[in-house]
């Protein structure tokens, strides 16, 4: 059974198409990264998924339930974390959970609280005010308030923004244990390494989706070509290739130069003459990345705000 199975999903804001036809399905305890650049989208879908903000087109269902008729059901079965933190910064860590479980009427509170901060690594951390929580531990708290009332669905509005590698680490980590568990959770992220933790990828650009599956099968749809440029002075390859047919992409990555295209004939050409130009430059296949099919995807697609 799929945990979200939506179809057709439009939102406008006044003249704007932000969410335009989507469809989408995660299966029970699926890993999906909701992948997109800033204003695709990404946001407004998860809400109307949660049952925040009502779709002008499309149903579907989240968690069996329809997401126009049973909002408040949906609501009660998932938690939601949010971009921005969001709970009372001169509450401790625990006032802040003692509030949430009240707003989720789990009793007896002091039993829920105690579990959840356990479950976290947060029981020595209690009464520490919220508002003096680096980056990493307000994360493990929103984290810890979304999954208190034990929901069925996790989802994850760009969670680890701002947080160091090792925080962001151990919340993957944390996301991991929970779908081993049978927890469902759809992240929104710009990190590429996270995405690549994902059972599953879906990408969005200005309310399309554009691509869907796991992430070989994302990179390989994309039909790029990606050649590994080595040798001196590559900033002077670098600019020959600009512009020139079959060169999608020039980008460098520490001492080497990354070209990537989705016309392969004409990428070649293009390189063979930079080639014959720049003698000591050598130019070898290399694998394309998903942060060349994110940038190629971004570059193809229209601001629907524009």
């Amino acid at each position: 059974m799929n945990a979200i199975d939506v179809r057709g999903l439009v939102k406008r804001f006044g003249g704007k198409t932000v969410v335009d036809h989507v469809t989408m399905t995660v299966a029970e305890g699926e890993i999906v990264g909701f992948l997109g650049p800033n204003g695709s989208g990404k946001t407004t879908t998860i809400r109307i998924m949660c049952g925040l903000l009502t779709a002008d087109e499309g149903d579907g269902t989240v968690l069996g339930f329809n997401i126009r008729t049973d909002a408040l059901k949906i609501k009660r079965e998932v938690g939601y974390m949010t971009q921005k933190f969001s709970f009372y910064e001169d509450l401790t860590i625990g006032e802040n959970l003692e509030f949430v479980a009240r707003l989720y009427r789990l009793r007896p509170v002091e039993e829920y609280v105690s579990r959840t901060l356990e479950e976290l690594g947060l029981t020595s951390r209690r009464n520490q005010l919220a508002g003096t929580l680096s980056g990493g531990w307000k994360q493990r708290l929103a984290l810890a308030a979304c999954i208190m009332h034990k929901p069925k669905l996790l989802l994850l509005d760009e969670p680890t923004a701002g947080v160091d590698p090792k925080a962001r680490r151990e919340f993957w980590d944390e996301i991991h244990r929970l779908a081993g568990g049978g927890l469902t959770v759809l992240v929104s992220t710009h990190y590429m390494d996270e995405a690549e933790r994902c059972h599953r990828i879906s990408y969005i650009s200005y309310g399309k989706m554009l691509a869907t599956g796991t992430v070989d099968e994302v990179v390989r749809n994309a039909g790029l070509t990606t050649f590994v440029l080595q040798g001196p002075r590559l900033d002077q390859a670098a600019k020959a290739l600009q512009g020139r047919p079959g060169v999608d992409q020039v980008a460098p990555f520490g001492a080497t130069l990354h070209v990537v295209g989705s016309d392969k004939a004409a990428l070649e050409k293009a390189l063979a003459d930079v080639e014959k130009d720049h003698k000591d430059v050598t130019v070898t296949p290399g694998e394309t990345s998903l942060e060349d099919v994110f940038i190629q995807f971004m570059s193809g697609s229209k601001d629907n705000m524009a």
